[in-house]
């Protein structure tokens, strides 16, 4: 398993390819993105700025090109739909789904337990439904035979610090499943616990700024520039120090 390359901030990641040499003997690529506002960030920038597609058009190697199919709001189960309109010279898909499915049971962490196993138990049952559509998700995009590459679930920013230590904890169980399921499949992980890992990343407490976004297109770019047909390997893409 190798990290991946060192993503950097702001506009300036986005100009030019991530690897030329890894790209000169590839025909041009077409990435697809799909999943939920992770990556259809748009609404998020208020038009103060490229969204996540616009920027990774502009970080991908000339002639490539990058189609938005992800729709915020999306859950894990939509996914399906999104697969059912790839255009056909699609060439890379990157996932970014589950969040929303966490968002969704957030309640859950109000209510009341008589103990902490009860509360696990809760937790429990809603990893285990998650898993069950992640698993149906995967399975749908790999049927595409196409390179695949999944997104954990981030760290939200919510301004109260309560919410945002129960939030981390209770998505560990969400993001287990992903690496999980992503690691026996053979696919590829960008981490964005790791790429997106300060406040200024985030333009709201679970949507990502220019800068986020920027840091998300590297590590896309960086996968796309360096996977091929016959590559089937698990790799982590965690950004740069």
């Amino acid at each position: 398993m190798a990290l991946g390359m060192t993503a950097t901030g702001g506009l300036a990641a986005c100009a030019g390819p991530a690897s030329t040499q890894a790209v000169a003997t590839q025909s041009p690529g077409h990435v697809v993105l799909l999943g939920d506002s992770v990556l259809d960030n748009a609404g998020y920038l208020r038009g103060g700025g490229p969204d996540i597609a616009a920027q990774l058009g502009m970080r991908l190697p000339p002639g490539w090109r990058a189609t938005l199919l992800a729709r915020g709001g999306s859950v894990t189960a939509d996914v399906a739909g999104q697969l059912g309109r790839l255009p056909r010279d699609a060439t890379h898909l990157v996932i970014s789904a589950g969040g929303n499915d966490a968002g969704r049971q957030e309640a859950v962490l109000g209510e009341p337990a008589g103990s902490v196993a009860e509360g696990l138990a809760r937790i429990a049952a809603i990893r285990e439904a998650f898993a069950r559509d992640y698993r149906t998700m995967l399975d749908a995009a790999r049927g595409s035979s196409l390179p695949v590459a999944v997104c954990t679930i981030y760290d939200p920013r919510f301004p109260d610090p309560g919410r945002r230590r129960l939030a981390v904890v209770a998505l560990a169980a969400f993001n287990d499943v992903i690496t999980r399921e992503a690691f026996a499949r053979d696919l590829p992980v960008i981490d964005l616990r790791l790429v997106c890992n300060a406040d200024e990343d985030f333009a709201a407490p679970t949507g990502p700024a220019i800068r986020g976004g920027a840091k998300i297109v590297a590590e896309i770019a960086a996968w796309a520039a360096r996977r091929g047909p016959a590559i089937r390997r698990s790799e982590v893409f965690a950004g740069g120090s």
